[in-house]
């Protein structure tokens, strides 16, 4: 088989086990949503329960025991430094919108992607509440329930359209006390999923996201015509020592440049 044979046959190999996996791991939190489960803190404020710890699990299983040689960052296992010299890392959050999902709400979901080097090649979102199934390659479009989805197109503002931190937001507006914003989303991968599928116009993250929170969602919007950053316009980078990031923008591409203009020209303080 040619090298170039070869390399598409793994492509497609890691996008059904990425697809079948994911749609497994949400079945198993479905499965324990809205029952009575253990949950604590971890760290200064991030809730955690044994359906992250069990959904986890079964995703390290079924992706590990299928690509021994790719690299591992999970919220919920511990950090496995030996990513960082991986070519390819699977970045995984078990259950984003663990709030949500404790409070009963149903704006939660897996989202797991494949990063390439910095940037991630495969991405899967999946909200089993509502059966919501996003998925993207590089290079081939974004789909939601396997029909394509894309960013809406503009320039304007309708704030009723954009979800993020109220006080960040409404930098954007010369009337910013009168702005009514889109309302609250659990999952934040969910949020900037929702404008790949023109649910939203925009979305923003305050800071310290993590890798896990953005890596599915980032591609998912960049192959649905979106665009995906750091405020300030540079590209993030993913399997890095810090994963961690500051206040990001995705938007529509024309929107996204005008919000990241803006920013330049009122930076935050």
């Amino acid at each position: 088989m040619a090298d170039a044979d070869t390399d598409d046959w793994i492509k497609a190999r890691d996008a059904a086990l990425l697809t079948r996996t994911v749609h497994e791991a949400g079945r198993l939190a479905l499965s324990l949503f809205r029952t009575e489960l253990k949950n604590w803190i971890k760290g200064a404020s991030s809730p955690v329960s044994e359906a992250d710890i069990a959904v986890n699990e079964l995703l390290e299983e079924r992706l590990r025991a299928a690509t021994p040689d790719y690299g591992w960052l999970s919220e919920e296992s511990a950090d496995d430094k030996t990513r960082l010299g991986k070519r390819l890392t699977w970045i995984v959050d078990p259950i984003d919108g663990t709030r949500a999902y404790l409070a009963g709400r149903e704006d939660w979901c897996v989202s797991v992607a494949l990063v390439e080097d910095a940037s991630p090649v495969l991405a899967a979102v999946y909200a089993p509440a509502t059966d919501e199934s996003f998925f993207a390659a590089r290079g081939q479009g974004a789909t939601l329930n396997d029909s394509a989805v894309h960013a809406t197109a503009g320039i304007d503002f309708d704030f009723r359209r954009m979800a993020g931190p109220k006080p960040l937001v409404q930098r954007l507006s010369p009337t910013p006390d009168e702005i009514t914003l889109y309302p609250r989303i659990g999952s934040l991968a969910l949020r900037l999923c929702r404008v790949a599928q023109g649910r939203l116009d925009a979305a923003f993250a305050g800071g310290q996201s993590r890798d896990w929170d953005l890596a599915a969602a980032n591609l998912i919007v960049q192959e649905a015509d979106g665009k995906m950053t750091a405020l300030s316009g540079d590209a993030i980078e993913y399997n890095r020592p810090e994963v961690s990031h500051g206040v990001l923008v995705a938007a529509g591409r024309d929107r996204h440049a005008r919000i990241v203009e803006h920013f330049r020209n009122r930076p935050l303080p």
